[in-house]
């Protein structure tokens, strides 16, 4: 079972983390079932930025990235050659260290989104 280290961030995880997580079980997935509550805003489609983090650990264990994850990619703030939407990343069999960003982009929350 492959494990995270999170490193701290100031609201969502202070102290920093380290938790499992089931091979094929999405970065973000497994931090939600950890309590760390990071953002999700699309309800993890790759429609938006939010649950962006940087794998400092274990980022060629990693699936490639699909086109439509390069796509908004390039939309996150604090984007490095490293960042991955967590919605979108599977945890493989080698552990991972990530950082989740200090900001993220979000739209909606921000009256950019689309209005119905």
């Amino acid at each position: 079972m492959p494990r995270i280290r999170v490193l701290p961030h100031a609201s969502l995880c202070p102290k920093g983390a380290e938790l499992e997580g089931n091979a094929g079980t999405s970065i973000c997935d497994a931090l939600l079932e950890n309590h760390i509550e990071i953002e999700h805003a699309c309800e993890k489609q790759a429609a938006c930025t939010t649950c962006h983090v940087i794998v400092r650990e274990g980022f060629d264990s990693l699936a490639p990235a699909a086109e439509k994850e390069e796509d908004m990619l390039d939309k996150a703030w604090g984007l490095e050659a490293t960042s991955r939407l967590s919605c979108q990343a599977r945890l493989a069999a080698e552990d991972l260290v990530i950082e989740i960003p200090k900001y993220t982009i979000n739209h909606e929350r921000e009256g950019g989104g689309n209005k119905k």
